[in-house]
C-alpha cells in the first residue's frame, strides 16, 4: 500500500496526538501541537496516510526573525513524528520534503528545525547559517534552510508561545 500526505483536517486530531504520543514516548509534543493549532500559530501541518490510517505528522508553525529593521517571518519545522512500526520506510522524509515545497510556494523564505545535521542535511538545513542566528535553540542541532534570496540572514529567532512550555 502506498502512502499520501495531505493537509489534516479537524477530524485528524485525535490520529495526530496519537502518532506523535507514540513516536515520542510521551504527550508533550502533542501537546505543542495543539497549543500552536489553538494559538493560531500552526501554519502547516500535515500528515501520512496508508489504508485511511495516520501513520505520521509534520508541524511547521510561524516563528519570526527580529533585527534592527524589525522582523521577517519564518517557519519552525517542529515536531515530525512516525509511528515506530512505519520508521525507516521514507515516511518522515516524504512529510519534510512536502512541507518544505509547499512552504516554497507559498511564499516562505526561512526555515529552522532544531534536529540531527545528518538527518535534516539531505533536506539542505545547515547549521552554518544558522549560527547567525540568535535562538533559545542554538547550538550544533540548530539549523536552517533558506528557501529565497529574500530571506533574513541573521537575527533573534522568536518561536511561537506554545514552544515555551517545552522542557
Amino acid at each position: 500500500m502506498s502512502q499520501a500526505i495531505r493537509t489534516e483536517t479537524p477530524a485528524d486530531i485525535e490520529a495526530i496526538r496519537a502518532v506523535n504520543t507514540a513516536a515520542f514516548g510521551g504527550a508533550q509534543e502533542a501537546a505543542l501541537i495543539d497549543a500552536l493549532r489553538d494559538d493560531g500559530d500552526l501554519l502547516l501541518s500535515l500528515v501520512a496516510e496508508i489504508g485511511g490510517g495516520i501513520i505520521g505528522h509534520v508541524a511547521f508553525s510561524r516563528t519570526h526573525v527580529e533585527h534592527e529593521g524589525g522582523a521577517d517571518p519564518a517557519v519552525a519545522l517542529a515536531p515530525v513524528a512516525v509511528r515506530p512500526e512505519h520508521r525507516r520506510k521514507g515516511v518522515g522524509r516524504a512529510l519534510v520534503q512536502s512541507g518544505l515545497e509547499q512552504l516554497t510556494e507559498r511564499g516562505e523564505t526561512l526555515v529552522f528545525v532544531l534536529g540531527e545535521p545528518e538527518y535534516y542535511g539531505r533536506f539542505g538545513f545547515s547549521t552554518g547559517p544558522a549560527a547567525h542566528f540568535a535562538s533559545p535553540y542554538a547550538g550544533p542541532y540548530f539549523q536552517s534552510l533558506m528557501l529565497s534570496e529574500r530571506a533574513p540572514s541573521s537575527g533573534a529567532v522568536r518561536y511561537a508561545r506554545a514552544f515555551a512550555a517545552l522542557s
